[in-house]
């Protein structure tokens, strides 16, 4: 889990923008809170450029890692993300899997949206398997259930 961002009103950059701005010698980033829009963060481009950089070797680093010792990853993702351990073997296998291959894809496009949604959508496969009651629930048939939904294609 990331650090906490100070955090400031997006309208005190509008009235104050030079004090706003010069916060930025005192901390990583800012977040701009709006009332009716998404959250934005201010960070210097130097700063930005910078953990772009940490991101994209990371990523190329875990993937020749996983390449040597395709075991790696999937003995480390317990230790650094608990719920997998909530994964069946199969799913945590697959986790892994699609982690590496998406981990090295998004840092080639400089994009790390995708890495987070996968993320996202494992820890609430983790979350289903870690409730009986919901596992249950979503696994017994259904008189309602219309079958197996198709994955999305993307475009």
């Amino acid at each position: 889990m990331s650090m906490p961002l100070e955090s400031v009103p997006f309208s005190e950059l509008l009235r104050q923008p030079a004090e706003t701005a010069e916060r930025l010698a005192r901390t990583r980033a800012l977040r701009l809170r709006r009332r009716d829009a998404a959250d934005l963060v201010l960070m210097s481009a130097d700063r930005a450029e910078a953990e772009g950089e940490v991101v994209d070797l990371t990523a190329r680093l875990l993937a020749s890692l996983v390449r040597r010792d395709p075991g790696l990853v999937r003995e480390a993702l317990p230790t650094v993300l608990p719920w997998v351990r909530f994964l069946t073997p199969e799913d945590a296998k697959q986790m892994a899997d699609e982690f590496i291959a998406t981990a090295e894809a998004a840092a080639a496009v400089g994009n790390t949206a995708a890495l987070s949604q996968l993320l996202t959508e494992w820890r609430h496969t983790a979350e289903i398997h870690a409730d009986p009651d919901l596992y249950r629930v979503l696994a017994t048939p259904s008189a309602d259930d219309f079958g197996p939904v198709p994955r999305p294609v993307r475009e």
